[in-house]
């Protein structure tokens, strides 16, 4: 492989599934290539951790990213062009024109969701999110999504052929390390163990709280567990009902230790979400052992098949309780599935492939 340049942006944003996606996969590819290979990172000036590989090389900016459109379509891209270098964008976004390189788009969910955007910040991230799908569909070398979903979509709305998009799937095993922190059941002692429903994500529209607020007042008895930050602007209008409501338990943020500690020991993982490109906590979730109660939205079907309990978004007169006695499949062919490994796998395949024919 030749000149492959990682756009380090990530490197800069809060630790949300993109981030975390980017960071284990770049993990693994850095132990898959050899010092021969060409690949290297683009580090901001103000990068809030910077890597630690063996092979990918580390290359220092001087610039610091204040806003993320100067970073990719000035800083990174020049960087790309002066230089020669295939761009390799993991987050959403890329440098313009034939720049563009390699690029991730996880989901469409600004151009599907576009009246979750509300605010007028919201709104110019909404048109730059979608500006972005469209540069990367007309000028990227090759599209990588994560779940035949997003392909589909992607493919329908911005006509790209099909040969242009490989799927890679997500991963879980960060949590393998990962200690169990219960002391997050000492510091809310309304949490017992196995006595409650479980929910985590930030506090955005998609993730669709109004689902489990609706069902949390027609099921007194039912104890809701929430961990999340809210993104401003994307809060729904209900979350003060959500809030006011007693067997909701609004954890705010969570370590990762004590999150595993909340999966490992609740009742069921609840994810009502009505769009997501692929959905990693509820895999986080059945690899430790936690039974997942997710919508029939989106991707998530795909990703999950009958290892889960489904519900309908605009339903809540059901009974979760009774949901989970019915029979589920054991998660382990969708464990072996989607894996880190296999993905970053995956991504050197891409990247092989690319060189090659840029050779002939």
């Amino acid at each position: 492989m030749n000149n492959v340049l990682i756009n380090g942006n990530f490197l800069c944003r809060n630790l949300t599934g993109v981030e975390r996606f980017t960071l284990e996969v770049c993990s693994r590819l850095d132990s898959l290539i050899t010092e021969k290979d060409s690949v290297s990172i683009l580090v901001p000036a103000n990068a809030r951790t910077v890597p630690n590989y063996k092979n990918i090389k580390i290359i220092r900016s001087k610039k610091d990213i204040r806003h993320f459109p100067l970073w990719d379509m000035g800083i990174f891209a020049y960087k790309c062009k002066n230089e020669n270098f295939l761009a390799l964008n993991f987050g959403n976004t890329a440098p313009l024109g034939k720049t563009c390189g390699i690029a991730f788009i996880h989901d469409i969910y600004a151009h599907d969701c576009s009246k979750d955007f509300t605010s007028f910040r919201d709104k110019i991230v909404k048109i730059y999110c979608c500006f972005q799908y469209r540069n990367i569909c007309s000028n990227a070398l090759k599209i990588i999504t994560v779940s035949q979903f997003s392909k589909d979509r992607i493919k329908k709305v911005y006509n790209v052929p099909e040969n242009k998009i490989t799927v890679i799937g997500n991963g879980w095993e960060h949590l393998k390390d990962i200690e169990c922190d219960e002391s997050i059941f000492a510091e809310f002692p309304n949490l017992v163990k196995k006595n409650y429903y479980f929910t985590l994500g930030s506090l955005s529209k998609r993730k669709n709280l109004e689902w489990i607020t609706e069902y949390a007042k027609k099921h007194q008895n039912d104890i809701f567990a929430i961990s999340g930050k809210a993104i401003r602007g994307l809060v729904p209008k209900r979350l003060k009902e959500l809030q006011d409501l007693s067997n909701i338990i609004l954890l705010g943020y969570t370590t990762d230790s004590q999150v595993k500690a909340l999966m490992k020991n609740c009742k069921a993982f609840i994810f009502p979400s009505y769009y997501e490109g692929f959905g990693i906590p509820p895999l986080e979730a059945l690899s430790v052992g936690a039974q997942i109660i997710i919508s029939q939205s989106a991707s998530l079907p795909e990703i999950y098949g009958n290892s889960a309990h489904y519900i309908d978004i605009k339903n809540t007169d059901i009974n979760l309780n009774e949901l989970l006695n019915q029979t589920s499949e054991q998660p382990d062919k969708i464990l072996k599935r989607y894996t880190y490994d296999r993905a970053a796998e995956q991504l050197l395949a891409v990247l092989k492939d690319i060189n090659n024919t840029e050779a002939l």
